[in-house]
C-alpha cells in the first residue's frame, strides 16, 4: 500500500475512539427523554471514519484498520478481565470499582467484538460498490447508505447476542431505538464528512475506486484500489 501523510494518524485516532467506547460504554445517560449509553455518543464515530478510510484511501485501508481495532478490542477485553481475576495487593481498596469499569460478561465481550467486525465490514463494503455505481458523484449516498447497512448489522448482532433470553420484542425495541440514533447521528455528521474527505483527498492526491480490489475481510495482504 502505498505511503499517504494522514493514513496512519486517522487509524490510531480511529482506534482510540473504539477503545474509549468500550470503556464508557456501560455507563447509561439521560440526555432529555432519552437514555443512551455512553458509546453511542462516540462510537458512531468509528462508521464515519471507516467511511473516509473507504471514500479516500480505499476498501482495503479500511479493512487494515478494521482488523488493527479489532485485536485492540480484544486486546482490552482480555487484559482487563485479567487484571480483574488477579488478587489485589494488600491496602488496595478499589478492587470493586475496577471490576466494575473492565469486567466484562462474556457474552457481551463476544457480542461487541462479532458486531464491530461485522458491522464495520458491511459498512465498507456497501461504501466501496455504492462509489463504483454512483462513478464517485453524490457521497452523502454512500455516507449514510452505508450506514444504513452497517449500523443495522452492527446493533441487530450485539444486541441479540448480549441480550439473547428476554423477550423478542424488548430486544426490537432496544435494535431499533439504537439504530435510529446512530442513522440521525451519521446524517448530522455529512457536513462535517464532506469536509474532511475533500480535505484529505487534495492533500493525499488520492480518490480511491475499488475496482480490482479483493473484498474478501481476511485477505489483508491482497492489492488495493485503483487510485485516481
Amino acid at each position: 500500500m502505498r505511503s499517504y501523510r494522514y493514513l496512519d494518524t486517522l487509524t490510531i485516532g480511529f482506534i482510540v475512539v473504539l477503545l474509549v467506547s468500550n470503556l464508557v460504554g456501560p455507563k447509561i445517560c439521560q440526555i432529555g427523554p432519552l437514555k443512551v449509553s455512553g458509546a453511542q455518543l462516540l462510537f458512531p464515530i468509528t462508521y464515519i471514519c471507516g467511511d473516509i478510510f473507504t471514500e479516500v484511501y480505499g476498501y482495503a485501508a479500511s479493512r487494515r484498520a478494521i482488523w488493527l481495532g479489532f485485536f485492540a478490542m480484544a486486546l482490552l477485553s482480555g487484559m482487563g478481565a485479567l487484571a480483574v481475576a488477579l488478587p489485589a495487593a494488600p491496602g488496595w481498596k478499589d478492587q470493586q470499582a475496577f471490576a466494575t469499569v473492565f469486567r466484562l460478561v462474556p457474552r457481551f465481550a463476544v457480542a461487541s467484538l462479532v458486531a464491530y467486525w461485522a458491522g464495520e465490514f458491511t459498512n465498507s463494503y456497501t461504501l466501496a460498490k455504492m462509489k463504483l455505481f454512483t462513478r464517485g458523484r453524490w457521497l452523502w449516498t454512500r455516507t449514510i447508505g452505508s450506514t444504513i447497512t452497517g449500523q443495522a448489522v452492527d446493533t441487530a448482532t450485539v444486541i441479540v447476542i448480549a441480550f439473547w433470553g428476554i423477550s423478542w420484542r424488548t430486544i426490537g425495541i432496544l435494535i431499533l431505538s439504537s439504530y435510529f440514533t446512530k442513522v440521525v447521528y451519521e446524517v448530522l455528521a455529512t457536513p462535517l464528512t464532506y469536509l474532511v474527505v475533500n480535505q484529505l483527498k487534495r492533500v493525499e492526491k488520492v480518490d480511491a475506486f475499488d475496482q480490482a480490489t479483493d473484498f474478501n475481510p481476511f485477505a489483508v495482504l491482497s492489492r488495493s484500489s485503483t487510485e485516481l
